[in-house]
């Protein structure tokens, strides 16, 4: 069997995505990595490396040694940070994955996962049923470096048939890790805080709808489009990947269902900027058509696992 390496495991999106592969496909047979240790389930369940992205020979040498078929790169600076320091986040988002796009090119590697997200729209974008195919400006680092990561990702399929396969994330949601960094962090935060101390001040208005997805439902996406047959494929830039869309206030909503006490103030900060760049919902009728794609979870069912594991984790 190919094996398979995850870059960026101790991430939010890696550490669930590692596991899920390991379910599917064997621990042996995925190779988790990262800059710093990942989780304890993570770290227990199969073989782990402490790899720097930026390191191109170090990279190389941990695919040959394992035999390395797929890459999954998900080592990224987010939305949030990505404005505090816009040429380290340029500079790790971008030549990370010319370096692999690189090594895929030259056979090194037979299929590459990237992520790329709704931070590729701007302020010009259609803000609901956002198309696949529209105006593109975004007005961030991290937006930026995703549209021309989506391009060069085009553009290596094309000119040299690189197995290239990407989508564009919206706001994901998971109680294994907290967040890290994105401006959809809020809609992680307010669990966590609803349960250890019945409130949360949001950094968002409470009316700043934006589209989410529980995580099991993009770990499951992201999977289903790589195991997908090549010929099925159709966009080789990214797909638009949709799940559930909501503001704050109706998350809190939500929320105050299973804990009534619970309130929400709002104090915006420069996050709330960049979420009014963004689509409200996304149209990813493509991901339906060309591979099956279908959202499993909605917001009452998300959000009552989500209490459920975040108090079991906390307590």
């Amino acid at each position: 069997m190919s094996k398979t390496i995850v870059i960026g495991a101790s991430g939010q999106i890696g550490s669930d995505l590692t596991l899920e592969l390991r379910k599917r496909f064997g621990n042996d047979n995925v190779i988790a990595s990262d800059i710093k240790d990942a989780a304890a389930d993570v770290m227990s369940s199969g073989p782990f490396e402490i790899l720097d992205v930026m390191n191109e020979s170090a990279l190389i040498e941990s695919f040959k040694k394992h035999n390395i078929s797929n890459v999954y790169l998900l080592a990224a600076m987010l939305s949030g940070s990505a404005e505090k320091n816009p040429k380290k986040a340029w500079d790790l988002n971008m030549k990370s994955l010319l370096s692999i796009l690189d090594m895929a090119k030259e056979g090194i590697i037979k299929k590459l996962f990237w992520p790329s997200s709704i931070a590729v729209f701007g302020p010009t974008t259609p803000k609901k049923n956002t198309p696949q195919l529209t105006i593109m400006e975004p007005s961030t680092v991290y937006g930026i470096s995703k549209l021309a990561g989506e391009r060069w990702c085009e553009y290596y399929f094309k000119k040299y048939g690189v197995d290239v396969r990407s989508v564009r994330y919206p706001g994901l949601i998971s109680y294994k890790t907290e967040a890290g960094g994105g401006t959809t962090d809020y809609a992680v935060e307010i669990f966590y805080e609803a349960v250890r101390v019945g409130k949360y001040e949001c950094f968002l208005t409470e009316k700043t709808a934006l589209p989410m997805m529980f995580m099991p439902d993009a770990i499951r996406g992201t999977i289903d489009l790589m195991e997908t047959a090549p010929e099925k494929v159709k966009i080789r830039s990214s797909y638009n990947l949709s799940g559930i869309s909501f503001n704050p206030e109706e998350l809190a909503a939500e929320i105050k269902k299973h804990i009534p006490a619970f309130t929400v103030t709002y104090k915006p900060d420069f996050r709330q900027q960049i979420a009014e760049s963004w689509p409200q919902s996304i149209d990813d009728s493509n991901a339906l058509e060309d591979w099956g794609w279908r959202q499993e979870y909605n917001i009452s069912k998300m959000t009552e696992i989500m209490l459920w594991e975040v108090t079991k984790k906390l307590s």
